[in-house]
């Protein structure tokens, strides 16, 4: 019987993490425990993530920080879809942030964003503290880190960044990114349609997408300040999506969450022919086909297969063949 995609197609190179397309934020307990209910409804098809750096009050930072590690146990977490962004490099508490949160919830923290980093060598540093804390925790695991890119050094060093162990997104950072431009970049740049046409901008995050798709790391791309204007906020991860590439985008309210999914899941025609293509391609033992007139191979089959699991994952349907197939005892 011929292998499983996952075996099959990705020989000599890990395959591209298959993680949600929208990453929603959120820095109050209040706020968390609605994104958790709004999670359960639509199904599991965004991740949350636990804002510690500018969800916490100023010298509140313990009780922030075990507030996130609470809610990380918590009933509502029903998913194991939720991440924490912890205070930078520079801030004295992000190491009591990575011993509380992977202290009291190592096992089910889906992954921690690390923001700000002005070089390789800080997110090298803060990830190795992240490890042995688990190891410490006694968590047979490696936990997901993500890093933000909104920095001149971040930006620098994105290749690098995308390198370290454990890397599983590249985050950019619209926001610090302009300001950090010092007014060389104007306000009206931090919106569409000026962040998808500056020219630093746009150098910045063709630079991003590129370094997290050569190292298998998936390219996340800024948040939308258009808060409840739908057609808006589609068009934004439509163009983040299909002129930048990237694979994932931030949601800062929870109107935004369904058009950023929509935008980004696979187009239903293209599901179709990819679970087409996959049965016949499991059919020729991964070997060369034609379907429609045009030859496929791996590389097509790589493709195809990455979206239906993107699909998958957005409860886009799929046919029961390519579910008893591919999905089967968790063999996705």
């Amino acid at each position: 019987m011929p292998r499983h995609p996952n075996e099959a197609l990705f020989e000599g190179e890990p395959p591209m993490p298959v993680i949600p397309s929208c990453e929603h934020f959120a820095g109050t307990e209040q706020r968390i425990g609605k994104a958790f209910e709004l999670q359960n409804e639509m199904g599991g098809v965004f991740d949350i993530t636990m804002d510690l750096e500018d969800g916490a009050p100023t010298g509140e930072e313990k009780e922030h920080a075990q507030m996130a590690a609470r809610m990380q146990n918590s009933p509502g977490n029903t998913h194991n879809m939720a991440g924490v962004r912890i205070h930078d490099y520079t801030h004295e508490h992000w190491k009591a942030d990575a011993d509380i949160v992977v202290g009291e919830a190592a096992e089910r923290v889906a992954y921690l964003t690390i923001p700000k980093c002005t070089e390789a060598s800080q997110g090298a540093e803060m990830i190795e503290y992240i490890r042995e804390r688990t190891q410490k925790a006694g968590v047979d695991r490696e936990i997901p880190i993500h890093i933000l890119i909104e920095t001149h050094g971040a930006l620098h060093d994105c290749w690098e960044l995308a390198a370290l162990p454990n890397v599983q997104v590249l985050d950019f950072g619209l926001m610090d990114f302009v300001s950090a431009h010092h007014g060389t970049i104007p306000a009206s740049a931090m919106r569409s349609p000026g962040q998808f046409e500056h020219q630093l901008i746009r150098r910045a995050k063709g630079n991003v997408v590129a370094a997290a798709l050569a190292h298998g790391v998936v390219p996340a791309h800024n948040v939308t300040l258009e808060l409840r204007d739908e057609e808006v906020i589609y068009g934004d991860a439509q163009r983040a999506r299909e002129e930048f590439g990237f694979m994932r985008q931030w949601s800062i309210y929870p109107a935004q969450i369904e058009p950023i999914t929509r935008a980004m899941a696979p187009a239903t025609p293209e599901v179709e022919l990819g679970q087409a293509i996959m049965l016949k391609a499991f059919e020729a033992d991964w070997g060369p086909i034609q379907h429609e007139g045009d030859l496929h191979d791996r590389a097509t089959y790589r493709y195809y297969w990455e979206a239906l699991q993107r699909a998958r994952l957005m409860n886009v349907p799929l046919s029961d063949e390519v579910e008893d197939l591919f999905f089967s005892g968790d063999g996705s």
